[in-house]
């Protein structure tokens, strides 16, 4: 007996870019990076190598700098991870991190809910014909 056909895999992810939830997206790496690293995403990539442990506590590492760049995290492995350990558990850091994450998500949520006409408006009108479909605000 012949087997039938099978049906077309529908497609989950959406098709269009949206730069309404790229913002959000890098507001929620900015709060992750500035409690662990002490510094934005941009800072955290683009910073120069200026980690350095006090010269009298061998023992226990600790930076002079709470602020860690990918260069320090690739030179001093050790002592950044250290660093952004006590950057995170420093006065309630945590606590302001999860604050922070739920305050932006329902700015976003209520933002996104009351001016859905207006930004369907300027995607209709602006972005459409001049970005094209895949693009919207």
């Amino acid at each position: 007996m012949a087997r039938g056909r099978a049906k077309k895999m529908r497609r989950r992810s959406p098709r269009t870019f949206s730069v309404i939830n790229a913002f959000e997206s890098y507001i929620y790496a900015d709060i992750l990076f500035r409690g662990a690293t002490g510094q934005g995403p941009i800072g955290f990539l683009t910073g120069k190598q200026d980690i350095a442990s006090y010269p009298f506590n061998t023992s226990l590492m600790v930076s002079e700098d709470p602020q860690i760049s990918l260069t320090d995290l690739i030179s001093e492995p050790g002592l950044a991870f250290s660093t952004m350990q006590n950057n995170l558990m420093s006065a309630g850091k945590l606590q302001q991190m999860v604050v922070s994450t739920a305050l932006t998500s329902i700015a976003f949520r209520v933002g996104k809910r009351a001016l859905r006409r207006p930004i369907a408006n300027v995607n209709r009108t602006l972005v459409k014909p001049l970005l094209g479909a895949g693009v919207k605000l």
